[in-house]
C-alpha cells in the first residue's frame, strides 16, 4: 500500500459517504452524494472524483457495496443450477424440520432460490470420513453439462456429500463445467463453507452463486471506471466478518460482501471503545432506509459463525448485526385507525417530500422538518434545501385522517419509529440475557444522532457518543480494518479423544490455505497473523460455542484439554447464565481467522481547550414535547474539546444533525466526539 490518500466509500439506500485520510497532514475529509439506485457505481464515481481530484494520488481504496445483499433482498440474483449427489436432490428443498417461529400461525418456510427442477444429480458418493464409496469419473458428467448447456443458466451451486471432508468429487465437476462452460460462474461448497450439515452448506452455496454474476459485474464496472480515471491501487471490499479484501476475492466470495456497508460501522464502534476506554458498547445506525444495531463486547465486535437471512442459513462468519426497516426515509402511514413507520421507505428516488424530488408521502425526515428540528437551509452543509411546507403538507393529510395537529403527528411519527429501533437493541441485547443499561450508545448515520437521546431514554441508557463524521462513520470504519479471512474444518471428537497431531494437521493446512489467499492480495509474510479458534458444546447440545485457543496454548494437547474444558463451561455460564461440568463436552470445528495487518490512521487528539458554552451559531424555535422551545443551534466545526452546553440544543453538520432535547447535556472531549449525558455534565 503506497503512501497516498486512503478513501472508503459506503454506499447507502439514500446517500453514498465517503470519508478521505490524508497521511501527509492527518487530516480527514468527508463527502456526501446522492445513491444512484440501478447503477450504484455511478454514485460512488461521482462522490469519489467530487473528492479526489486525481485517482492517481489514491494509495489506498476501500467500498463497502449492497449490490450483493440488494439482489438477494429483492430476488433479482442470477439463475442457478444446484448439482448434488444422487439421491439427495431434495436436501434444499425439505430443509430443516424446526420452526424458528413456534407460535406464529402463518409461518412459511422461505421459498428456494433454486427450484426443484433445476437441481441436477451426480453418480458418486462419499463416505462420512471422506473415503470413496462411488467413484465419480468424467464421462459420468456428460449428461449433465448437456442439461446446463441447454438450462439458460448464469451459475453453477457445487454440493456432493461430504465434501467438506474431502473435496475431489467437487473440484472433478468444477474442473469438467468450467472447461465444458467457461462463461458459467461456479460455486463450490468445500470454498464457501467447508463444513458439516448438508442443508446449511447447500444454503450457503446457492446464495453465493445466486448472487455472484451480480457482485462480479458491478465490481467489474466499478473497477473498469475506476482504472480509466487514473486509480493504480487495488480496489478492496468490506467483507461481513469485519475484514476487508481485494475485488477479485470478492468475486469468488461474494457471500462475504452481504453485510460489507454496515460492518464498517461495527468496527468503527470497536475502536471508538478502545479510544475512549469503553469495553461495552451499541452501535446504531440510522440511515436513510434502515436501522442497524451492533454490539461490541468487553471490547470485541461481536461476529457469529453461522447467521441467517431471509430465513436461510449461511455459515460464514459475520458480524451479528440485528436490521429493521427504520431510517430516515421511512413512510408513515394509517393501519386500522393506528399510526405506523416503514418498513416502506421513499427512499432516495423520490426521497421524503421535504427534498423537493417528487415524494409527497410523509417520512420520519419530513416530521424532523416539521419540528424544526433540521436547518431547512443547511442541509448538507447547505448543499440542499428542504422544501418545509412540502413536508408540512405531507404531514398534515396523515394528521387529518388521524384527527391530529401537525406537530402532534409529527412527534407522533417519531415516537413510533424510536420505539421501533429501541425494540430492535431490544433483541439484540435484553432477549439475550445482556442489559443494555451496561452500555454506551454510538450514535451515526445520517440520522442516528437525531434519534440517539429517545432511544437511549426507553433503553435507560445514560450516557451517547457522537462520533466524528457520524454521518460517513461506516465509510470511516472501513479504514481502520485489515484483510481478513477465515478457514473451518469440521473435527467432531469427544474432548478426552482428541489427536493432537491429527488437530495441528488440520490448523497447519488451513494457515497454509489462509497463507496463500493474503499473499494474492500483497499481503507480506511478516504481516500475516493466525488466530485459532475451536467450536465446542456439550454432548447432545445444538448450539456451539466459539473459544480462542489461548487459555490452552496454540495447541490441542492432552495437556491442553482441561484448561480449554473449564474455559467452555465459564464462557456458558458467561452467555446463557448455567454451566453444567458434569456433562461430557466435545469439539465440533476447528477454525483459523488470517490476519494481513493494514496500519490504520491513528487516533489524533485534538489541539487547544475550551471552557464553558460555545456561542451558537443561531437560536430558533424547535418542538419537543408538543412545545415549541428557543434552541441554540451548532456547528460541529466551531466545537472544542472542553465545551459543555445543556439542552434543548442542536448541533449541525455535514453528514448529520445531532439533536440534544431537554433533560440532556452535551460535552466535546479531547478527541473532537460528542458526549452525551442524561445526567448533566
Amino acid at each position: 500500500m503506497s503512501a497516498g490518500l486512503r478513501v472508503a466509500m459506503d454506499i447507502g439506500g439514500t446517500f453514498t459517504d465517503l470519508v478521505a485520510y490524508d497521511p501527509a497532514t492527518g487530516t480527514y475529509q468527508t463527502g456526501k452524494v446522492a445513491t444512484t439506485p440501478g447503477r450504484l457505481q455511478v454514485g460512488v464515481v461521482r462522490g469519489l472524483t467530487e473528492l479526489v481530484d486525481d485517482l492517481a494520488t489514491l494509495g489506498f481504496l476501500v467500498h463497502g457495496t449492497t449490490a450483493g445483499l440488494n439482489a438477494f433482498l429483492e430476488r433479482k440474483g442470477a439463475r442457478v443450477a444446484l448439482v448434488t449427489t444422487e439421491g439427495f436432490r431434495d436436501v434444499y428443498e425439505i430443509a430443516r424440520g424446526n420452526r424458528p417461529e413456534m407460535y406464529n400461525v402463518r409461518y412459511r418456510k422461505p421459498k428456494p432460490l433454486v427450484p426443484r427442477r433445476d437441481v441436477y444429480e451426480v453418480p458418486e458418493r462419499l463416505r462420512y470420513d471422506g473415503t470413496v464409496l462411488r467413484p465419480l469419473r468424467p464421462e459420468d458428467l456428460r449428461p449433465l453439462v448437456a442439461a446446463l448447456r441447454a438450462g439458460g443458466y448464469e451459475a453453477v451451486a457445487i454440493c456432493l456429500l461430504h465434501a467438506h471432508v474431502n473435496p475431489v468429487h467437487e473440484q472433478l465437476v468444477r474442473d469438467v463445467i468450467r472447461r465444458e462452460l467457461p462463461g458459467l460462474t461456479i460455486s463450490c461448497s468445500h470454498e464457501v463453507a467447508r463444513e458439516w450439515r448438508e442443508y446449511e452448506r447447500t444454503s450457503t452455496t446457492v446464495i453465493n452463486a445466486y448472487i455472484a454474476p451480480i457482485v462480479s459485474r458491478y465490481l467489474g464496472a466499478l473497477e473498469e471506471e475506476l482504472r480509466a480515471r487514473g486509480l493504480r491501487e487495488p480496489l478492496y471490499i468490506m467483507r461481513s466478518n469485519g475484514g476487508i479484501m481485494t475485488a477479485d476475492v470478492a468475486r469468488e466470495q461474494p457471500i462475504q460482501t452481504l453485510l460489507s456497508g454496515p460492518v464498517g460501522g461495527a468496527v468503527g464502534t470497536a475502536l471508538i471503545g478502545r479510544i475512549l476506554d469503553r469495553a461495552n458498547l451499541i452501535g446504531v445506525d440510522m440511515g436513510g432506509t434502515s436501522f442497524d444495531v451492533t454490539l461490541v463486547i468487553g471490547g470485541q465486535v461481536d461476529v457469529t459463525n453461522e447467521a441467517s437471512l431471509e430465513g436461510f442459513p449461511i455459515l460464514s462468519p459475520m458480524v451479528n448485526i440485528h436490521t429493521i426497516g427504520a431510517g430516515g426515509g421511512s413512510l408513515a402511514w394509517v393501519e386500522a385507525g393506528g399510526l405506523r413507520v416503514g418498513p416502506q421507505s421513499a427512499g432516495a428516488e423520490p426521497g421524503p417530500a421535504c427534498y423537493g424530488r417528487g415524494g409527497t408521502e410523509p417520512t420520519v425526515t419530513d416530521a424532523n422538518a416539521v419540528l424544526g428540528r433540521l436547518d431547512p437551509e443547511r442541509f448538507l452543509g447547505g448543499r440542499m434545501s428542504l422544501d418545509v411546507p412540502a413536508a408540512r403538507e405531507a404531514v398534515g393529510r396523515l394528521a387529518a385522517r388521524l384527527g391530529l395537529g401537525v406537530e402532534e403527528a409529527a412527534e407522533g411519527i417519531l415516537a413510533v419509529v424510536n420505539h421501533k429501533m429501541a425494540d430492535a437493541i431490544r433483541t439484540l441485547t435484553v432477549r439475550k440475557g445482556i442489559d443494555p443499561r451496561e452500555f454506551a450508545l454510538v450514535a451515526f448515520g445520517g440520522a442516528g444522532p437525531m434519534h440517539a437521546a429517545w432511544i437511549a431514554e426507553a433503553l435507560e441508557i445514560d450516557t451517547i457518543i457522537v462520533p466524528n463524521f457520524p454521518g460517513a462513520f461506516s465509510a470511516w470504519g472501513m479504514l481502520q480494518t485489515d484483510i481478513r479471512h477465515d478457514a473451518v474444518r469440521t473435527y467432531l471428537r469427544a474432548v478426552n479423544q482428541v489427536d493432537p497431531a491429527e488437530a495441528e494437521g488440520l490448523y497447519r493446512e488451513m494457515e497454509g490455505e489462509l497463507a496463500g489467499i493474503l499473499a494474492r492480495q500483497h499481503v507480506a509474510g511478516a504481516d500475516m497473523v493466525f488466530v485459532r479458534t475451536v467450536d465446542m458444546r456439550y454432548v447432545g447440545q445444538e448450539y456451539l460455542l466459539n473459544l480462542p485457543l489461548s487459555p490452552a496454548g496454540d495447541r490441542i494437547g492432552p495437556d491442553d484439554v482441561a484448561a480449554l474444558v473449564a474455559a467452555f463451561h465459564e464462557r456458558h455460564r458467561s452467555v446463557y447464565g448455567h454451566a453444567s461440568e458434569r456433562t461430557p463436552v466435545e469439539i465440533v470445528n476447528l477454525r483459523v481467522t488470517g490476519v494481513g495487518r493494514i496500519a490504520p490512521p491513528p487516533p489524533a487528539p485534538r489541539a487547544g481547550r475550551a471552557e464553558g458554552a460555545p456561542a451558537p451559531r443561531q437560536v430558533r424555535p424547535v418542538v419537543f414535547g408538543g412545545r415549541s422551545h428557543p434552541t441554540p443551534v451548532y456547528e460541529r466545526d466551531t466545537l472544542q474539546p472542553g465545551h459543555r452546553f445543556t439542552g434543548p440544543a442542536i448541533v449541525t453538520e455535514l453528514t448529520t444533525t445531532t439533536v440534544i432535547p431537554p433533560g440532556w447535556s452535551a460535552s466535546v472531549d479531547g478527541f473532537g466526539h460528542l458526549i452525551l449525558s442524561a445526567r448533566g455534565v
